[in-house]
C-alpha cells in the first residue's frame, strides 16, 4: 500500500510540477484570443464551461482503455505500475496538451493538420487517411461490447442487432448534432460516474491495504508466457490509454475549439490525462487486491473477461450502487469513445476537404461516406479489429510527438521534453509491429514459415528511433543554417 501511496502521490505532484513547467515550455498566453471566439459556428467551435469541457475530454480520452488497459497490463506485474506513472506524467500528458496547445494556436485544426504543417505534406496526406481510419476503427470496435451487454440485460427480442442499430443510430446523433446540444449534456453525467467509481474503489483499497502487494515485491514478468509477452514492447502497447495514447491528440482538437481561454488549457488537457492515469492506478491495484495477487488474476481471467473483473470488483466493494456504476461504465465508456470518434472523423474529413461544417447539409456530405465504412468494418471479427487498433493507436502517437518536437524546436523551445518520448514510443511501436503475432511476424511465418525473433525486432526498433533522431537532428541544423 506504500507503493501505491507514493504512485499516487506523485503523479498529483507530476501535474503541479511538470504540468506547470510544460506549460511555460510553450507559452500559454491567457491574453490571446482562442478560435471558439474568432470562428463560433454553433456546431464545432462553442463556448462550453471549463469543467465541462474537463469532463468531456476526460471521457473522451478514457473510454474503458484505462479500466481494461490497467487490468490487462497488470498481469506484465509491477512494471506496469511505474509505466502508469511515469508514462502519463512524462508522455502521455505532455502529448495530449501539447496537441491541444498547437491545435489551439491553429484554429482549432485537426490533428493530420497540425502534424502535417511540421513534417511535410506527404505526411500530412498520409497522416489524414491513417488517422481518419483510425477514428472509424475506434467507432467500430466500441459498438461490439456495449451491444453485448445491453442484449444480456434486456428481453431476448432486444438481441444484439438491435442495440448495434440503437447505438450505431446514436453514433450518428452525436456525429452531426452541435457540440452542446448532447455531447455537452451527456458527458459530463458519464465522466463524474467513471471519476466516482474510481474514487470509491480506492476508499476500499485503503480498508483493504494489507492485501494489496508492494510494488518492489516479485519484480518481474508474471505473464503466464513471459517469451511470447515481453515487458517490452507488449505492456507499452496494452497500457495505452492509461499512459499514453495517439487517439487522445485526435480529441485535444474537439476541445480546443470550446475552451474560451489559454490558461485553462492545462486542467483541460495535461489534467485529464493525469485523471486518467489516476484511475489506471487504481484500476491496476483493484485487480491485483481484489483476486489475491498476480497469479490469481492470471487465474481469473482465464476463466472470464476484464468486464466480469470490473462488475464483480464495483458489486463486491460499492454494492448495488457500485454495481449500476460498473454497468454505467462499461456500457456508458466504450460509446462515448465511439462516437467523438467518428465526429473527429468529421471534423478532420472536413478540414482536408475544406468544408464548412454549419449547415447540416454539409455535414451530412462528410459522414454519410464515414458512416458506411464504419458498418461495413463492423462486420470484419472484433479480435482483428482490435489487435490492428491498439498498434495503429501507438504509431499516431509517435507522428505526434515527432511533430510537436520540431515545432518546439523551430520556435526556440525546450524540445527534450517531446524528444525522448517520442525516441522511447518509435522503439515500442517499432518493436511491436516487428515482433506481435499480428504484426509482420504474421507475414514471414506464414509466407517462409519463421517467426520474427525478439532480439532483432528489440534491434529494429532501436534502430528506427535511431534513424528518426537523425531525421531530427539533420532537419534541426539545416534550419538554423538558413
Amino acid at each position: 500500500m506504500i507503493s501505491f501511496i507514493i504512485a499516487l502521490a506523485v503523479l498529483i505532484v507530476g501535474y503541479f510540477i511538470y504540468g506547470t513547467y510544460i506549460s511555460k515550455v510553450f507559452g500559454v498566453d491567457s491574453k490571446r484570443v482562442t478560435p471558439v471566439h474568432t470562428m463560433a459556428d454553433g456546431v464545432d467551435f462553442v463556448v462550453l464551461p471549463t469543467w465541462k469541457i474537463f469532463l468531456i475530454q476526460f471521457l473522451n480520452i478514457a473510454g474503458l482503455g484505462p479500466i481494461f488497459g490497467a487490468i490487462m497490463g497488470v498481469m506484465f506485474g509491477p512494471a506496469a505500475f511505474i509505466w502508469i506513472v511515469f508514462g502519463t506524467i512524462f508522455a502521455g500528458a505532455v502529448h495530449d496538451f501539447l496537441s491541444g496547445m498547437m491545435s489551439l494556436r491553429s484554429n482549432g485544426a485537426s490533428l493530420p493538420e497540425i502534424v502535417g504543417n511540421q513534417l511535410g505534406n506527404r505526411t500530412k496526406t498520409a497522416l489524414r487517411y491513417i488517422a481518419l481510419l483510425l477514428m472509424i476503427l475506434v467507432g467500430a470496435v466500441f459498438v461490439y461490447n456495449p451491444a453485448d451487454l445491453l442484449a444480456m440485460l434486456t428481453p431476448e427480442s432486444l438481441d444484439r442487432t438491435f442495440w448495434i442499430v440503437v447505438i450505431f443510430g446514436y453514433y450518428m446523433a452525436a456525429t452531426l448534432l452541435p457540440i452542446d446540444k448532447l455531447i455537452g449534456k451527456l458527458y459530463p453525467i458519464f465522466g463524474f460516474a467513471l471519476l466516482f467509481m474510481a474514487v470509491g474503489i480506492m476508499v476500499v483499497l485503503f480498508s483493504n491495504s494489507s492485501l494489496m502487494p508492494e510494488m518492489w515485491d516479485d519484480f518481474y514478468n508474471h505473464n503466464t508466457n513471459p517469451e511470447a509477452n515481453p515487458i517490452f514492447p507488449m505492456m507499452f502497447v496494452s497500457i495505452a490509454c492509461g499512459a499514453i495514447s495517439g487517439f487522445h491528440a485526435t480529441q485535444s482538437p474537439m476541445m480546443a475549439r470550446c475552451l474560451k481561454n489559454e490558461r485553462y488549457a492545462k486542467p483541460v488537457f495535461y489534467g485529464a490525462m493525469v485523471a486518467e492515469g489516476i484511475v489506471a492506478l487504481i484500476w491496476a491495484a483493484a485487480a491485483i487486491t481484489f483476486t489475491g495477487g498476480y497469479d490469481g488474476l492470471h487465474q481469473y481471467l482465464g476463466n472470464s473477461s476484464p468486464a466480469v473483473l470490473v462488475d464483480d470488483v464495483s458489486k463486491s466493494w460499492l454494492g448495488a450502487f457500485g454495481g449500476i456504476l460498473a454497468i454505467l461504465g462499461v456500457i456508458a465508456a466504450p460509446i462515448t469513445s465511439g462516437d467523438t470518434a467518428l465526429r473527429s472523423a468529421r471534423l478532420i474529413a472536413s478540414d482536408f476537404m475544406g468544408i464548412p461544417q454549419k449547415k447540416i447539409s454539409k455535414r451530412l456530405l462528410v459522414s454519410i461516406p464515414i458512416f458506411v465504412l464504419c458498418f461495413v468494418i463492423m462486420l470484419l471479427p472484433y479480435d482483428v479489429v482490435w489487435r490492428y487498433f491498439a498498434w495503429s493507436n501507438q504509431v499516431l502517437s509517435v507522428f505526434t510527438l515527432w511533430a510537436i518536437t520540431i515545432w518546439l524546436s523551430d520556435n526556440k523551445k525546450n524540445f527534450y521534453v517531446t524528444l525522448l518520448p517520442a525516441m522511447f514510443m518509435t522503439a515500442v511501436t517499432s518493436t511491436y509491429i516487428m515482433f506481435a503475432p499480428e504484426g509482420f511476424s504474421l507475414l514471414t511465418q506464414s509466407l517462409f514459415g519463421f517467426k520474427i525473433g525478439y532480439a532483432f525486432s528489440v534491434g529494429f526498433g532501436i534502430a528506427m528511433s535511431v534513424i528518426f533522431l537523425t531525421m531530427f537532428l539533420y532537419r534541426a541544423k539545416n534550419k538554423k543554417q538558413l
